[in-house]
């Protein structure tokens, strides 16, 4: 037997395995090599973050949390894989009109999907496009080629393919695969070398941020309880969440970055990154939290900010006496509404430049990023922010509004329960949390032991309004099993609500439970 049979099983899905990987491969190449581009996975994988009905975004953050966006990369990946497998097994089979149109049907989907996104251009465009032709070319010189079929003398050769006929060369398409596939890990590494060229990372470590001239508050000696296991005060830039529709990290150069202020506006202005540097810059502790945390949920984070007044930006804009909703927009299209009565009442609503110390992380809006105390992100904390846009509040709704949530956004009173320690003497233990009312202040912070009378807990100190504070309460328990509740009281005295309700559609709402086992 020579080394020419009949194609294995295992031949079809290799070699669609190997002509996506191929045209993934290529298209990565041409995103190193162009700036502003991404992978088609990027651009297919926002649109269905676009269209994501509520409930199953919800499932999505409640199961996998900030990893959502790598478990949706990975999934994607695996649909187009599980495409790919079929085209090569169609391929194969001698079937390969069908497997280049199919093949050309996932590159207009790609396609499409690049210009649903905001300023599409061929560049754009031209990953998806390569790496589409780049998987046809595989599937052309590994597949069976098509040879006359036996003919009656005076007849017309007919086609075939030779799969059936003569069979597969086995040398020749492992050895075909092994080199093409090899090439491909190649062509993927430089591409990424590329493109990790373009990351801001180094622009960021070269930055040197301004001091502010309205520096926060010190932090009180008590701002931290020092309670094992409860989150500092301030959360490592590390550590804090991260929500948003961005599939891909934007990596925007402060040196290309701008912002449009228009609209009803008197006078339309364009700010550069270093007009931003040059204003007066305030620094503020600010909690901010998502409208997905759920009751006792880790979607909130305290941090130090850095940057701008947005209501000195604003006033200088000119705005006008009926503009009542600031809209924001993100450099991948997303858009946040504020009112605008909110940004101008003198709270400390920021264009942040900087966290907690350092410029921005590029996962947290580096160059620039809204920062309004009070309200939740999806209303507010524009990421990447490119342009704000003052008009009415009946006039425009902003992205999650049509997807089913409130319009409005207000950050209600909550706390949490983050651990229960040993006391010093038997059968107490000290359990401690965190507690919010942002932008209104905690007042007061009590805990209770299976639906018996509130216990005052001790508070932490706070710097202002707009944080979290922490809490602290010693309870005494018998042997057994306990549950334990706390609610929050915010400036006003107004309690944390019992009624319980879910994320959707303007906020958790409920007493958190812990239960204790003596």
């Amino acid at each position: 037997m020579d080394s020419r049979s009949y194609g294995q099983k295992w031949h079809g899905p290799l070699l669609g395995l190997v002509a996506t990987g191929s045209g993934l491969a290529a298209a990565e190449l041409v995103v190193g090599v162009f700036e502003g581009t991404s992978s088609p996975v990027v651009p297919v994988g926002q649109v269905f973050i676009d269209w994501v009905p509520r409930p199953l975004k919800e499932w999505a953050i409640d199961t996998f949390g900030t990893n959502d966006k790598v478990v949706l990369v990975v999934g994607a990946l695996v649909v187009l894989l599980g495409i790919g497998m079929g085209v090569g097994v169609l391929a194969m089979r001698g079937a390969r009109s069908a497997a280049y149109a199919l093949t050309c049907v996932t590159g207009f989907l790609g396609s499409w999907a690049v210009l649903t996104r905001p300023e599409p251009t061929l560049t754009k465009l031209l990953p998806t496009i390569i790496g589409t032709a780049v998987s046809i070319a595989v599937i052309w010189y590994l597949a069976p080629r098509l040879s006359p079929r036996s003919a009656r003398p005076g007849s017309t050769p007919v086609e075939t393919p030779v799969a059936q006929p003569m069979g597969v060369d086995r040398r020749r398409f492992v050895g075909g695969a092994v080199g093409i596939g090899s090439a491909a890990v190649l062509v993927g590494g430089i591409g990424r070398i590329l493109q990790r060229q373009s990351e801001v990372v180094g622009e960021r470590e070269d930055l040197v941020l301004p001091e502010p001239d309205s520096p926060s508050s010190p932090l009180p000696a008590d701002a931290d309880l020092d309670v094992e296991g409860l989150d500092p005060f301030v959360t490592p830039n590390a550590d804090f969440y991260r929500i948003d529709t961005a599939l891909v990290v934007p990596q925007v150069s402060k040196d290309s970055w701008s912002l449009k202020i228009g609209g009803m506006v008197d006078n339309p202005v364009e700010l550069s990154f270093a007009d931003l540097l040059s204003r007066p810059q305030v620094e503020r502790h600010v909690t901010l939290s998502c409208v997905s945390n759920p009751i006792g949920g880790d979607l909130i984070g305290n941090a130090l900010w850095q940057g701008v007044l947005l209501k000195d930006v604003l006033d200088e804009a000119g705005v006008h006496p009926d503009a009542t909703q600031v809209v924001s927009r993100s450099i991948d299209g997303w858009t946040a509404g504020t009112p605008t009565e909110v940004i101008m009442d003198g709270r400390d609503a920021i264009l942040a430049i900087a966290m907690n110390g350092e410029p921005l992380p590029a996962r947290h809006g580096y160059p620039v990023r809204m920062v309004v105390p009070g309200l939740y992100g999806y209303v507010s904390a524009t990421k990447w922010v490119t342009e704000i846009e003052l008009t009415r509040w009946e006039d425009y709704d902003a992205y999650w509004v049509p997807r089913g949530w409130s319009k409005e956004g207000p950050v209600k009173t909550m706390s949490r329960i983050d651990t229960d320690r040993p006391a010093s003497s038997p059968g107490e233990r000290v359990v401690a949390g965190i507690a919010w009312a942002i932008h209104r202040g905690v007042s007061r912070v009590q805990v209770r032991v299976d639906g018996g009378p509130w216990i005052e807990a001790e508070l932490g100190g706070v710097p202002s309004n707009d944080t979290w504070a922490q809490w602290k309460a010693t309870v005494g328990l018998e042997p057994g099993r306990h549950m334990v509740e706390s609610r929050a009281f915010d400036g006003d005295g107004v309690p944390q609500t019992e009624e319980t309700a879910p994320v959707a559609p303007n906020g958790a709402q409920g007493y958190p439970r812990r239960w204790i086992d003596i």
